[in-house]
């Protein structure tokens, strides 16, 4: 495809993008609707639907400027991705400590989680032989120049790549808002890897076990592509309009500078 630099490498880029912040930037821009799918039937909502934007405009920055936070649920994924990556690769974990018993105990940061040893068993066996924190990048041709697309994808099977969620609360198809599933059939095909199945692997918590859905997405590069580069388009344009609030350089493929 003519979108597509074939000589990467040897290219000069304005931009460096990634899956998880085109997320956090859809969820900005469609803060509206998830703020009705919230609190459109609550009488008194905690928070405004305005406050809720401000809310998403916040997240989104703080996203592009790397500002740290602690945040448990997303911990709690982190680790559990953890346990089943240790499962697959047939390995101990040199991030977080991981103890096997009646369930699977992790102790990592300040939190202390437990995982149902069989759900654990169940997922891993399904990911048996995968790739797991498979990086690819590749450029995106784009009207206001050259971005590098980058990003880990959770695991890479022959003809599929996985990405495993975890959630307290699951409606079908949850993640069909999210890039994943068009990024990185996108970065692999960039780099000469025909892969366009695509599968969110999600696991809902629950005391007693937790329960494993599955979303299947087929790449169609005719009709994603193009999508995807509107997309980054309207993003650059964001950092172009909020410039002065960014204080992390890198995204415009710079250094950031002491004064």
């Amino acid at each position: 495809m003519e979108f597509i630099l074939k000589n990467w490498k040897m290219s000069q880029h304005n931009y460096n993008i990634y899956p998880s912040l085109l997320d956090k930037f859809a969820s900005y821009i469609n803060s509206s609707q998830i703020y009705q799918e919230y609190y459109g039937f609550t009488e008194e909502p905690m928070i405004s639907e305005s406050e809720f934007e401000e809310q998403k405009f916040q997240d989104l920055l703080n996203g592009i400027n790397r500002v740290p936070f602690e945040s448990e649920a997303a911990d709690k994924g982190t680790m559990f991705n953890e346990v089943i990556d240790c499962i697959v690769e047939n390995r101990k974990s040199d991030k977080m400590q991981i103890v096997k018993n009646d369930s699977i105990q992790v102790n990592w940061k300040i939190w202390v989680h437990f995982f149902n040893t069989q759900d654990c068993k169940t997922i891993a066996k399904s990911l048996k032989g995968a790739i797991c924190q498979d990086y690819q990048e590749a450029f995106l041709e784009t009207r206001y120049g050259k971005v590098k697309i980058y990003g880990y994808s959770d695991f890479l099977l022959p003809f599929r790549v996985v990405d495993l969620k975890t959630t307290g609360k699951y409606s079908a198809f949850k993640f069909r808002n999210n890039w994943q599933h068009i990024v990185y059939p996108f970065l692999l095909n960039s780099n000469g890897n025909s892969v366009n199945d695509f599968t969110y692997l999600i696991y809902k918590w629950s005391k007693n076990g937790g329960e494993i859905y599955e979303e299947e997405y087929i790449y169609n590069e005719e009709n994603d592509l193009p999508k995807l580069i509107d997309f980054v388009e309207k993003l650059i344009e964001f950092l172009e309009n909020h410039k002065s609030e960014i204080t992390d350089l890198k995204i415009f493929n710079k250094q950031n500078t002491v004064v």
